[in-house]
Protein backbone atom coordinates (compact mmCIF):
# COMPACT_ATOMS: atom_id res chain seq x y z
CA UNK A 1 0.00 0.00 0.00
CA UNK A 2 1.26 3.34 -0.79
CA UNK A 3 0.31 6.00 2.31
CA UNK A 4 1.53 9.45 1.67
CA UNK A 5 1.29 12.33 4.26
CA UNK A 6 1.03 15.50 2.56
CA UNK A 7 1.67 18.54 5.09
CA UNK A 8 3.71 21.70 4.55
CA UNK A 9 3.26 25.41 4.94
CA UNK A 10 -0.65 26.98 4.54
CA UNK A 11 -1.02 28.43 1.51
CA UNK A 12 1.73 26.47 -0.88
CA UNK A 13 -1.11 24.33 -2.29
CA UNK A 14 -2.11 21.12 -0.18
CA UNK A 15 -6.02 20.90 -1.40
CA UNK A 16 -4.73 21.02 -5.21
CA UNK A 17 -2.23 18.59 -4.23
CA UNK A 18 -4.73 16.11 -2.52
CA UNK A 19 -7.19 16.66 -5.49
CA UNK A 20 -4.66 15.47 -8.35
CA UNK A 21 -3.95 12.10 -5.82
CA UNK A 22 -7.27 11.32 -5.62
CA UNK A 23 -7.47 12.12 -9.53
CA UNK A 24 -4.76 9.33 -10.19
CA UNK A 25 -6.56 6.70 -8.02
CA UNK A 26 -5.91 7.68 -4.02
CA UNK A 27 -8.23 6.89 -1.21
CA UNK A 28 -7.86 10.40 0.27
CA UNK A 29 -8.62 12.51 3.31
CA UNK A 30 -8.27 16.29 4.37
CA UNK A 31 -7.20 17.54 7.46
CA UNK A 32 -6.78 14.47 9.72
CA UNK A 33 -5.03 15.13 13.40
CA UNK A 34 -1.84 13.18 13.40
CA UNK A 35 -3.13 11.50 16.49
CA UNK A 36 -5.03 9.31 13.89
CA UNK A 37 -3.16 8.56 11.26
CA UNK A 38 -1.39 5.11 12.71
CA UNK A 39 -5.11 3.69 13.36
CA UNK A 40 -6.06 5.30 9.87
CA UNK A 41 -3.18 3.45 8.31
CA UNK A 42 -3.35 -0.02 9.81
CA UNK A 43 -7.45 0.09 8.71
CA UNK A 44 -6.84 0.47 5.55
CA UNK A 45 -3.92 -1.82 5.31
CA UNK A 46 -6.52 -4.73 6.82
CA UNK A 47 -9.31 -3.48 4.40
CA UNK A 48 -10.72 -5.23 1.39
CA UNK A 49 -12.97 -3.61 -1.55
CA UNK A 50 -16.27 -5.59 -3.09
CA UNK A 51 -13.91 -7.82 -5.16
CA UNK A 52 -11.81 -8.68 -2.12
CA UNK A 53 -9.08 -6.22 -3.08
CA UNK A 54 -6.47 -4.39 -0.53
CA UNK A 55 -6.96 -0.56 -0.59
CA UNK A 56 -3.64 0.33 -2.59
CA UNK A 57 -2.99 3.66 -2.62
CA UNK A 58 -3.78 6.61 0.18
CA UNK A 59 -3.17 9.80 0.69
CA UNK A 60 -3.81 12.25 3.89
CA UNK A 61 -3.44 15.70 4.61
CA UNK A 62 -2.75 17.88 8.29
CA UNK A 63 -1.34 20.55 8.74
CA UNK A 64 -1.20 23.68 11.34
CA UNK A 65 -5.45 23.82 10.72
CA UNK A 66 -5.25 21.38 13.43
CA UNK A 67 -4.22 23.93 15.96
CA UNK A 68 -2.86 21.90 18.61
CA UNK A 69 -3.57 18.80 17.79
CA UNK A 70 -1.04 19.09 15.01
CA UNK A 71 1.72 19.34 17.13
CA UNK A 72 1.91 15.71 17.66
CA UNK A 73 2.81 15.35 13.99
CA UNK A 74 6.39 14.41 14.61
CA UNK A 75 5.25 11.58 17.23
CA UNK A 76 2.70 10.16 14.82
CA UNK A 77 5.62 10.06 12.01
CA UNK A 78 8.02 8.35 14.69
CA UNK A 79 5.23 5.92 15.68
CA UNK A 80 5.01 4.80 12.14
CA UNK A 81 7.91 4.40 11.48
CA UNK A 82 8.53 1.98 14.36
CA UNK A 83 5.26 -0.20 13.37
CA UNK A 84 5.10 -3.33 11.10
CA UNK A 85 3.35 -3.48 7.31
CA UNK A 86 3.35 0.31 7.52
CA UNK A 87 5.33 1.98 4.47
CA UNK A 88 4.67 6.03 3.99
CA UNK A 89 6.16 8.49 2.52
CA UNK A 90 5.98 12.27 3.81
CA UNK A 91 5.12 14.78 0.65
CA UNK A 92 5.89 18.82 1.79
CA UNK A 93 4.90 21.67 0.46
CA UNK A 94 5.91 25.19 0.73
CA UNK A 95 6.38 28.69 -0.92
CA UNK A 96 8.47 31.64 -0.59
CA UNK A 97 6.78 34.34 2.23
CA UNK A 98 6.29 36.69 -0.07
CA UNK A 99 4.32 34.62 -2.79
CA UNK A 100 2.10 33.26 0.40
CA UNK A 101 1.28 36.75 1.07
CA UNK A 102 0.09 37.74 -2.23
CA UNK A 103 -2.06 34.72 -2.06
CA UNK A 104 -3.78 35.35 1.00
CA UNK A 105 -4.23 38.92 -0.10
CA UNK A 106 -5.35 37.43 -3.38
CA UNK A 107 -7.60 34.74 -1.79
CA UNK A 108 -8.54 37.07 1.35
CA UNK A 109 -8.58 33.93 3.47
CA UNK A 110 -7.51 33.80 6.81
CA UNK A 111 -3.91 32.26 8.27
CA UNK A 112 -4.96 29.38 10.73
CA UNK A 113 -2.35 31.29 13.31
CA UNK A 114 -3.29 34.74 12.19
CA UNK A 115 -4.97 35.31 15.78
CA UNK A 116 -2.08 33.82 17.96
CA UNK A 117 0.24 36.32 15.92
CA UNK A 118 -1.49 39.21 17.03
CA UNK A 119 -3.34 39.67 13.29
CA UNK A 120 0.26 40.06 11.86
CA UNK A 121 0.30 37.46 8.51
CA UNK A 122 3.90 38.24 8.06
CA UNK A 123 4.32 36.85 11.65
CA UNK A 124 2.08 34.55 11.35
CA UNK A 125 3.53 32.86 7.96
CA UNK A 126 7.17 32.95 10.00
CA UNK A 127 5.53 31.39 12.95
CA UNK A 128 4.25 27.95 10.98
CA UNK A 129 7.81 27.83 8.95
CA UNK A 130 9.53 27.74 11.88
CA UNK A 131 7.03 25.08 13.37
CA UNK A 132 7.36 22.80 10.72
CA UNK A 133 11.13 23.35 9.95
CA UNK A 134 12.03 19.59 11.25
CA UNK A 135 8.92 18.37 9.64
CA UNK A 136 10.52 19.33 6.05
CA UNK A 137 13.94 18.57 7.16
CA UNK A 138 12.96 14.76 7.49
CA UNK A 139 10.24 14.79 4.42
CA UNK A 140 10.90 12.26 1.42
CA UNK A 141 9.62 14.69 -0.87
CA UNK A 142 10.02 18.59 -1.00
CA UNK A 143 7.79 21.00 -3.72
CA UNK A 144 8.09 24.48 -4.07
CA UNK A 145 5.10 25.69 -5.21
CA UNK A 146 6.59 29.30 -5.67
CA UNK A 147 6.78 29.75 -9.14
CA UNK A 148 4.67 27.23 -10.57
CA UNK A 149 1.62 27.22 -12.12
CA UNK A 150 -1.49 25.27 -10.71
CA UNK A 151 -0.82 23.15 -13.93
CA UNK A 152 2.76 22.81 -13.31
CA UNK A 153 2.32 21.38 -9.83
CA UNK A 154 -0.26 19.19 -10.39
CA UNK A 155 2.40 17.74 -13.14
CA UNK A 156 4.71 17.44 -10.36
CA UNK A 157 2.26 15.40 -8.58
CA UNK A 158 1.53 13.01 -11.25
CA UNK A 159 5.11 12.29 -11.87
CA UNK A 160 6.07 11.46 -8.47
CA UNK A 161 2.88 9.16 -7.78
CA UNK A 162 1.30 8.21 -11.32
CA UNK A 163 3.39 5.28 -11.56
CA UNK A 164 3.56 2.46 -8.56
CA UNK A 165 7.09 3.53 -7.12
CA UNK A 166 9.56 0.87 -6.89
CA UNK A 167 13.56 0.41 -4.88
CA UNK A 168 14.98 3.00 -7.57
CA UNK A 169 15.59 6.60 -6.64
CA UNK A 170 13.28 9.08 -8.47
CA UNK A 171 15.66 11.03 -10.20
CA UNK A 172 14.36 14.66 -11.52
CA UNK A 173 16.43 16.49 -13.57
CA UNK A 174 15.10 20.61 -13.82
CA UNK A 175 15.76 23.05 -15.94
CA UNK A 176 14.91 27.14 -14.45
CA UNK A 177 16.41 30.67 -15.06
CA UNK A 178 17.96 32.30 -12.39
CA UNK A 179 16.59 35.54 -13.08
CA UNK A 180 12.83 33.71 -11.84
CA UNK A 181 14.91 32.10 -8.32
CA UNK A 182 16.38 28.72 -7.46
CA UNK A 183 14.47 26.22 -6.59
CA UNK A 184 14.15 25.24 -3.01
CA UNK A 185 13.49 21.76 -3.76
CA UNK A 186 16.69 20.94 -5.71
CA UNK A 187 19.22 18.95 -3.89
CA UNK A 188 22.06 19.83 -7.03
CA UNK A 189 22.52 22.77 -8.57
CA UNK A 190 24.78 23.47 -11.77
CA UNK A 191 25.28 26.93 -13.36
CA UNK A 192 25.63 26.73 -16.75
CA UNK A 193 25.24 30.65 -17.72
CA UNK A 194 29.51 30.09 -18.16
CA UNK A 195 28.59 28.25 -21.28
CA UNK A 196 27.53 29.55 -25.04
CA UNK A 197 24.17 31.34 -24.91
CA UNK A 198 21.46 30.48 -27.72
CA UNK A 199 19.64 34.09 -26.82
CA UNK A 200 22.45 36.07 -28.58
CA UNK A 201 22.02 33.15 -31.86
CA UNK A 202 18.98 35.17 -34.00
CA UNK A 203 17.75 31.55 -35.48
CA UNK A 204 18.15 30.19 -31.91
CA UNK A 205 16.72 32.70 -29.78
CA UNK A 206 13.12 32.19 -29.62
CA UNK A 207 13.78 28.53 -29.18
CA UNK A 208 14.85 26.39 -26.93
CA UNK A 209 16.67 23.54 -25.45
CA UNK A 210 14.22 20.96 -26.51
CA UNK A 211 15.16 21.65 -30.09
CA UNK A 212 18.10 20.01 -31.08
CA UNK A 213 19.73 22.88 -33.16
CA UNK A 214 19.80 24.82 -29.60
CA UNK A 215 21.38 21.86 -27.92
CA UNK A 216 23.64 20.92 -30.83
CA UNK A 217 25.09 24.84 -30.43
CA UNK A 218 25.56 24.61 -26.65
CA UNK A 219 27.00 21.71 -26.81
CA UNK A 220 29.60 21.92 -29.48
CA UNK A 221 31.66 23.76 -27.79
CA UNK A 222 34.97 21.97 -25.52
CA UNK A 223 34.15 23.64 -22.32
CA UNK A 224 30.27 22.32 -22.67
CA UNK A 225 30.98 18.78 -23.38
CA UNK A 226 34.04 18.75 -20.15
CA UNK A 227 31.12 20.08 -17.69
CA UNK A 228 28.60 17.31 -19.01
CA UNK A 229 31.25 14.35 -18.04
CA UNK A 230 32.19 15.69 -14.74
CA UNK A 231 28.66 16.55 -14.11
CA UNK A 232 27.68 13.40 -14.90
CA UNK A 233 30.71 11.24 -12.85
CA UNK A 234 30.02 13.22 -10.04
CA UNK A 235 26.35 11.93 -9.91
CA UNK A 236 27.23 8.90 -10.69
CA UNK A 237 28.79 8.69 -7.91
CA UNK A 238 26.59 10.29 -5.60
CA UNK A 239 23.90 8.30 -6.29
CA UNK A 240 24.51 5.04 -4.39
CA UNK A 241 25.49 7.23 -1.42
CA UNK A 242 22.01 8.87 -1.25
CA UNK A 243 20.03 5.41 -2.19
CA UNK A 244 22.64 4.08 1.44
CA UNK A 245 21.15 6.73 3.12
CA UNK A 246 17.66 5.72 2.24
CA UNK A 247 16.90 9.06 -0.23
CA UNK A 248 13.99 8.39 -2.56
CA UNK A 249 13.97 11.42 -4.56
CA UNK A 250 17.16 13.73 -6.14
CA UNK A 251 16.84 16.66 -7.94
CA UNK A 252 19.75 17.52 -10.12
CA UNK A 253 18.81 21.05 -11.07
CA UNK A 254 20.31 23.32 -14.06
CA UNK A 255 20.21 27.09 -13.93
CA UNK A 256 21.09 29.78 -16.75
CA UNK A 257 19.56 33.32 -16.88
CA UNK A 258 16.05 33.02 -18.26
CA UNK A 259 15.75 28.82 -18.02
CA UNK A 260 15.28 28.85 -22.04
CA UNK A 261 18.23 27.41 -23.40
CA UNK A 262 21.32 25.90 -21.86
CA UNK A 263 19.68 24.51 -18.49
CA UNK A 264 17.27 22.74 -20.39
CA UNK A 265 19.68 21.61 -22.79
CA UNK A 266 21.71 19.97 -20.09
CA UNK A 267 18.80 18.84 -17.84
CA UNK A 268 16.96 17.00 -21.59
CA UNK A 269 20.87 15.44 -21.88
CA UNK A 270 21.09 14.55 -18.03
CA UNK A 271 17.39 13.29 -18.36
CA UNK A 272 18.21 11.24 -21.32
CA UNK A 273 21.59 9.49 -19.35
CA UNK A 274 20.10 8.85 -16.32
CA UNK A 275 17.29 7.13 -17.49
CA UNK A 276 19.24 5.07 -19.22
CA UNK A 277 21.22 3.65 -16.66
CA UNK A 278 18.35 4.00 -14.10
CA UNK A 279 14.66 4.49 -16.18
CA UNK A 280 12.67 5.80 -13.17
CA UNK A 281 13.56 9.59 -14.55
CA UNK A 282 11.86 13.06 -14.65
CA UNK A 283 12.11 15.95 -16.85
CA UNK A 284 10.95 19.00 -15.76
CA UNK A 285 11.07 22.83 -17.68
CA UNK A 286 10.35 25.17 -14.58
CA UNK A 287 10.54 28.14 -16.34
CA UNK A 288 10.41 27.19 -20.26
CA UNK A 289 6.77 29.12 -20.57
CA UNK A 290 7.76 32.09 -18.89
CA UNK A 291 8.25 35.48 -20.76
Amino acid sequence: MEFIIVTGISGSGKSSCIQVLEDIGFFCIDNMPPQLIKNFAEICSESRNEQGERISKVAIVTDIRGGALFLKLADSISELKNTDGIDFKVLFLEASKDVLIKRYSETRRKHPLYDVSGGELSKAIDAEIALLSDIRESADYIIDSSLLTATQLKEQIAQLFLDKPDDRMIISCMSFGYKYGVPAEADLVFDVRCLPNPFYVPELKHKTGLCEEVRDYVMQSAESADFEKKIFDMVDFLIPLYVREGKSRLVVAFGCTGGKHRSITFAHRAAEYFRAKNGNVREVHRDIDKK
